[in-house]
C-alpha cells in the first residue's frame, strides 16, 4: 500500500484531498499545526509545524509520497515575515527532507495568484507565465513565489517535482474558512453590497483535490498546472449569489482607488490597533486589478482534469454557511 503524506492535510484542500487519496486505497498521513474539524477514518494525524525540521524528517518514514499543501493562505498576519517563513522555508525544509530521504514523488501546491505579475500582458493566463518576486503586490504572494521557485529549483536539479497551480477552491468547508469561503460569507450576509469587480476563476473543492491525483500521476516533472473551473466577474458572482439564497441587496460597484484606499484604511487598523485580520487588504486588492481569465487548457490535455460547474459547489458552500449560523 502506498505511504502518502500530507502536509497541511487538517486544511480546507487538505481535507479533500485526504479523502480523495483514502477512497483510492493510499495509507495517509497528514503533518499540520491543528487537528482536523473532521478527521477522516483511517487517516494517521500528526501535530506539528513544517518548520521542525526533525519532525518532518520523522513524519517521512516508510512515506512513498508526499503532497506539501501546508501554508499560510490569507493575506494578512500580524508579523509578515511569517508568510515567508512558513510559505518559503518551509517548503525548503519539506523538500530538503523528502530528498534526503528518497521520497520519489512529490507535489508542491501553490497558487494561481501569483499568476498575475505587474508585467503580464497577455489577455489569457498560462502555466507559461514568469514573474519576479518583484512583480508580486504583497507578502503573501511574494512567498508563495518563493516557495513555487524553491520546488522549480529543486526539479531543475533532477528531484521529480511537480507543481499544482489551485484557483479559488469552493465548496462545503467543514469549518475551515478559506479567503474564497470569507468571501462569499461577507457579502452574502450584507444587504449593502460595496464591491470591485473583476474577473476570477472558482473551482470546485473536490475537483482540486482530484487534480492533484492527476498531477501527481500523469504530470511532467517541473511543470506547473493550473487546476480551476469557471471566470466569473464578482458582480455575476454576486447575482448567482442572490438567485441561491433569494437574499435582496443594494450593489454599488466602487473604483480600484476607492477599494485601494479603504483596504490601506483597513490593513493600517489591522496592524496597529484592531490586530486582527481586515476585511480588505491592498495586495488582494492589487491581485484583483491584475485577474485575467486563466487557461485549464494544458491541465485537460495533459492530465484528463476535467471540472465541474460551480453552480452546485456555490450551493454546497452557501448551505454550510447557514448551518454554521444556526
Amino acid at each position: 500500500m502506498t505511504q502518502t503524506l500530507v502536509t497541511g492535510g487538517s486544511g480546507f484542500v487538505g481535507q479533500h484531498l485526504v479523502a480523495a487519496l483514502l477512497a483510492r486505497g493510499r495509507s495517509v498521513r497528514v503533518l499540520d499545526r491543528r487537528a482536523p474539524a473532521c478527521a477522516q477514518a483511517g487517516a494517521h494525524y500528526v501535530k506539528g509545524s513544517i518548520l521542525d525540521a526533525k519532525l518532518v524528517a520523522d513524519v517521512l518514514d516508510d512515506v512513498d509520497e508526499i503532497y506539501h499543501l501546508a501554508a499560510l493562505p490569507g493575506m494578512w498576519m500580524p508579523r509578515k515575515d511569517d508568510f515567508h517563513d512558513v510559505n518559503c522555508r518551509g517548503t525548503e525544509i519539506v523538500i530538503e527532507a523528502a530528498r534526503a530521504r528518497g521520497v520519489t514523488r512529490f507535489l508542491h501546491c501553490s497558487t494561481e495568484s501569483i499568476l498575475f505579475g505587474s508585467s503580464n500582458a497577455e489577455p489569457i493566463v498560462t502555466e507559461s507565465v514568469r514573474a519576479t518576486p518583484e512583480d508580486m503586490p504583497g507578502a503573501y504572494t511574494r512567498s508563495k513565489m518563493m516557495a513555487e521557485r524553491r520546488a522549480m529549483e529543486a526539479a531543475a536539479a533532477g528531484y521529480p517535482v511537480r507543481i499544482a497551480n489551485p484557483t479559488m477552491p469552493i465548496g462545503p468547508h467543514n469549518g475551515n474558512l478559506t479567503p474564497p469561503t470569507l468571501m462569499l460569507q461577507y457579502f452574502n450576509s450584507r444587504k449593502i453590497q460595496i464591491y470591485l469587480d473583476f474577473v476570477f476563476n472558482l473551482v470546485d473543492v473536490r475537483d482540486v483535490a482530484d487534480g492533484m491525483l492527476l498531477v501527481m500521476e500523469r504530470g511532467e516533472p517541473g511543470q506547473r498546472y493550473i487546476l480551476g473551473g469557471e471566470d466569473i466577474s464578482l458582480g455575476r458572482l454576486l447575482d448567482m449569489l442572490g438567485g441561491i439564497s433569494g437574499r435582496k441587496a443594494l450593489r454599488v460597484k466602487v473604483p480600484k482607488a476607492f477599494a485601494y484606499t479603504t483596504a490601506a484604511v483597513m490593513e493600517f487598523m489591522a496592524d496597529y490597533v484592531l490586530r486582527q485580520p481586515p476585511s480588505a487588504t491592498t495586495e488582494g486588492v492589487l491581485i484583483a486589478s491584475r485577474a485575467k481569465p486563466l487557461s485549464i487548457e494544458k491541465s485537460r490535455r495533459e492530465l484528463g482534469y476535467a471540472p465541474r460547474p460551480i453552480e452546485q459547489a456555490l450551493r454546497e458552500a452557501l448551505a454550510s454557511l447557514a448551518y454554521d449560523a444556526r
